[in-house]
């Protein structure tokens, strides 16, 4: 018994280390050490089994770590047959070249959401948006639009969380949410990044549930509230096609 809870605490602790990659491309001992609270000595010996294994890869010269290409052979083994990123992207793309901005999808997590996919503007003053990014649900449009037709149950577990930031009134996002499930939609300028703009919507599967958010973002001197509310009803629209994909 004592094996076995010293081996789940192992593979818990390599799986932290690997997490810790979702942030940074690369990482040295001391700061993976920081980041999950080990030190320094057990999160070198389990980085040298990770390194064995292809997981990880120490650059020589800075003494970093990156992930290795066992990751990517892992994740060409994903099934993509129902991976909503893989199925709505050809879909996405048609968007983004319809309105000129950039293109994203969302998936909620726990108490945050998860960029899955998207697709960047052509033009040359974009919003970049990166793959696998964690944001939190209690700012943006996308983090509203997950929020606001999620079932009332879990609105109330994200909003009474102790985490629940102080700077976000929650009357005020209680009102937000009502409002974007009246409109269909969500708009939000300049409320996470500066300089940027976005509206989102709801992605319904077949089952009538919230599968995802669709959002089309780009820079506040092209993307105005009242051009952000023009471009809703196309993404809406958008996002009615999707949902008979997944």
């Amino acid at each position: 018994m004592e094996d076995r809870k010293l081996t789940v605490r192992a593979v818990e602790r390599a799986l932290d280390i690997l997490m810790c990659f979702t942030k940074e491309s690369e990482l040295a001992l001391t700061e993976i050490s920081s980041l999950i609270g080990l030190h320094k000595s057990t999160v070198h010996r389990l980085l040298t089994t990770l390194e064995d294994k292809g997981f990880v890869v120490r650059n020589k010269e800075t003494e970093k770590y990156r992930l290795g290409l066992k990751i990517w052979e892992l994740s060409m083994h994903l099934s993509q047959s129902d991976d909503p990123a893989i199925r709505l992207l050809p879909a996405m793309e048609a968007l983004r070249d319809r309105l000129g901005e950039t293109v994203s999808l969302y998936l909620r997590d726990g108490s945050d959401r998860l960029r899955i996919q998207a697709v960047q503007s052509n033009q040359g003053i974009r919003r970049v948006a990166q793959v696998g990014v964690r944001l939190p649900l209690s700012v943006g449009a996308s983090s509203k639009v997950l929020v606001a037709f999620a079932p009332p149950a879990d609105q109330e577990d994200l909003l009474n969380a102790p985490d629940w930031p102080e700077s976000v009134d929650r009357i005020v996002y209680r009102q937000q949410l009502a409002e974007i499930l009246e409109k269909g939609y969500a708009i939000s300028i300049e409320e996470r990044e500066p300089g940027a703009a976005a509206v989102s919507v709801p992605i319904f599967d077949r089952n009538g549930q919230v599968a995802a958010a669709l959002s089309m973002s780009g820079p506040v001197t092209r993307l105005s509230a009242e051009t952000l509310r023009e471009h809703a009803p196309i993404l809406m629209e958008a996002a009615r096609e999707m949902g008979m994909m997944i």
